[in-house]
């Protein structure tokens, strides 16, 4: 019997705030918590925006001054709430009033004539353009060029942009602040957060697993779909030469699209083992879930972290999505909601999936989760926050255009939900699962992906499945939109409300629905209440995947008669000290403590740490060894 991929951890970042302890999730579902968790969450914003942090026993806000932090938080809540989710453009990244571009002019002389302008030596052209003679100007630095031919020219010019809404991390957070970032590409400082806030959600101490576990035993499916598009990344190096800048050694090495693995990798785990990553475009999360779930359903690795980490928030890639006619731009929000030309629409309700819509909402984010298989995860107590039952990838087939869908997602999500019937049955399907759409805000999306659910649902006798969209709250973040669902998801079985898609008032008249239920509200269902939800996302190019994610009440039932009774009480005993040290890390993360896990220049092995024996590889320090005793699947074919 295959092993099963449970969810042991989980963090990240993204609009709504940190994902492990379910911070996120609550403020998604702000409205519809009871008065202390939402004081809470609140509170974990503020923190993590840099308001308000605890030390030496104290809490001070942002000035340094001491303050009572519940009436700092019931005196600033909406503006926390404001700071959070999709909003209109902070001027952190860039000036979105401001955008910097050239256009291209030329120069003309008229004949007989000559053009005098002086300029540094050192920003002379090297071969001078023709009809260029120089003079110089004594030992200074300066020259005096006298042009008698036409050139060309780049003017600088400056732009607005036409989208000004995106889902922006919470105002104030600062990812380069927290470790020695040393000029890394955001993507990456993203990484470093996610991945320290999923391991340190565990309650389990990273060297307790190294040492448990063989190191090929490991793996780490991470990555980026655009790669680092920031200037310290390709973009930068894309850019520094127009812009009169040098490249630095920096950008193309850390601009690779598996750089969040090999982050993991090199400066928090240390790992020798299975590496690397999948890049589907929106797909991306579940393809590196599908690699990591087969690594333990199959046996040959115990521990996987699958993780993604997109920080598109740049103006090139607002330009191409906005081109493409993709991005919801302020005019058709404007036209959407019947406001003046000049007025500023309603930035918070510019992702508005299944709706009357214009486009979506482009977002950052990374998010991470921890899959131990089942066995390790009883041994080590290790809290069950759900599993994985599968993932389904399929192509769409011939395309007109890349960008247009196919056949694929209707395959994805009939395994799905054929998938998730094998465990939780007919009537499971039927009346205790849900899906979290991809849902991504634009009319293709809508009229497509509703006819998908909406024929999967009539296909397995669903009268009325309910479809969330998280991406209304938190924009679309590309390669991280699934982990965004997946962490959404482990909330609703800690809180017992599915998030409803609260920025639309009333579905489109071309939306499909006769079998399912577009929760427009918050959809009340208690903490067992759901047994399975099924994750969709489709990406550019034909890049469809649906993942069966199982409950932690169903996963429970299943490792309770894998492994019997007797086996299950001694991991609940073991499970409450787990819980203590992740409830540790939570709060202390509550009071603004840094906690990344940031090891450069940590333990570096070189040869003298590797012993290799003809039957096994000893490495300095850990425990369990590398196996040689490798299978031949091909025995049949070989010689005796």
């Amino acid at each position: 019997m295959a092993k099963l991929p449970v969810i042991t951890g989980f963090g990240g970042i993204n609009a709504a705030g940190r994902s492990a302890g379910h911070h996120g999730y609550r403020r998604m579902t702000l409205d519809a918590l009871s008065g202390e968790k939402s004081h809470e969450t609140l509170r974990s914003l503020a923190t993590l925006s840099g308001l308000l942090r605890f030390e030496n026993g104290q809490w001070l806000d942002s000035s340094d001054q001491v303050v009572d932090p519940d009436a700092f938080i019931t005196d600033n809540a909406e503006s926390i709430r404001q700071s959070s989710l999709i909003r209109q453009l902070e001027k952190n990244l860039f000036d979105p009033d401001n955008l910097l571009f050239n256009r291209k002019a030329n120069l003309s002389i008229p004949e007989g004539e000559a053009l005098q302008f002086q300029m540094n030596r050192k920003h002379l052209p090297s071969p001078l353009p023709p009809g260029w003679t120089v003079t110089e100007e004594g030992s200074g630095n300066k020259v005096t060029i006298s042009a008698s031919e036409h050139f060309d020219v780049m003017l600088n010019c400056h732009r607005k942009a036409a989208v000004n809404s995106a889902g922006q991390l919470p105002s104030g957070f600062d990812p380069s602040a927290l470790y020695a970032s040393r000029n890394h590409p955001r993507a990456l400082q993203l990484t470093v957060f996610a991945a320290s806030d999923a391991i340190n959600s565990l309650g389990i101490d990273w060297e307790d697993i190294k040492q448990r576990v063989s190191p090929d035993k490991i793996s780490v499916y991470a990555g980026s779909g655009l790669g680092q598009m920031d200037y310290n990344g390709y973009g930068g190096m894309m850019q520094a030469r127009l812009l009169g800048k040098k490249v630095s050694s920096k950008q193309l090495a850390l601009g690779y699209a598996e750089m969040p693995a090999d982050f993991i990798n090199a400066y928090l785990l240390g790992s020798l083992g299975t590496t690397g990553t999948n890049v589907a475009a929106c797909a991306t999360f579940l393809y590196n879930l599908r690699q990591g779930i087969r690594d333990i359903q199959s046996g040959t690795h115990r521990v996987v972290i699958v993780g993604t980490s997109e920080a598109p928030l740049v103006p090139e890639v607002f330009d191409g999505f906005a081109t493409m006619g993709a991005l919801a731009d302020d005019a058709s929000l404007r036209e959407l909601d019947k406001l003046a030309e000049g007025e500023n629409p309603d930035f918070r309700r510019a992702c508005r999936p299944f709706g009357f819509n214009a486009g979506f909402t482009l977002a950052e984010s990374a998010q991470c989760v921890v899959l131990f298989d089942d066995e390790l995860a009883l041994e080590m107590g290790a809290t069950i926050y759900g599993s994985v039952n599968e993932v389904f990838i399929n192509a769409d087939g011939f395309k007109k255009s890349i960008a247009s869908p196919g056949l694929g997602n209707y395959i994805s999500m009939a395994k799905a939900a054929a998938a998730t019937k094998n465990i939780i049955g007919e009537e499971g399907l039927r009346h205790r699962s849900y899906v979290q759409a991809h849902g991504t805000g634009t009319l293709q999306n809508r009229q497509t992906e509703s006819h998908i659910l909406n024929h999967i649902a009539e296909s397995f006798g669903i009268s009325n499945w309910p479809i969330a969209a998280v991406k209304s709250y938190v924009g679309h973040s590309l390669a991280s939109s699934a982990g965004d669902q997946l962490a959404a998801s482990l909330g609703v079985w800690e809180e017992g409300i599915i998030p409803g898609i609260l920025t639309v008032p009333e579905l489109a008249d071309d939306v499909h629905s006769s079998n399912i239920d577009f929760l427009l509200n918050h959809k009340e269902v208690g903490k067992q209440g759901i047994d399975a939800v099924i994750l969709n996302s489709k990406g550019f190019g034909g890049n469809n995947a649906s993942a069966s994610v199982l409950s932690p009440h169903i996963t429970k039932q299943m490792l309770e008669k894998r492994h019997g009774s007797n086996a299950w009480k001694e991991y609940q005993n073991k499970n409450e000290a787990v819980q203590e040290s992740s409830a540790a890390y939570d709060a202390s993360a509550q009071q603004g403590a840094n906690s990344i896990i940031y090891k450069f220049d940590h333990g570096v092995l070189n040869h003298e740490a590797i012993e290799i024996r003809k039957d096994s590889i000893h490495i300095k320090g850990i425990d369990p060894e590398i196996s040689l005793s490798i299978a031949n699947n091909y025995e049949d074919m070989c010689d005796d």
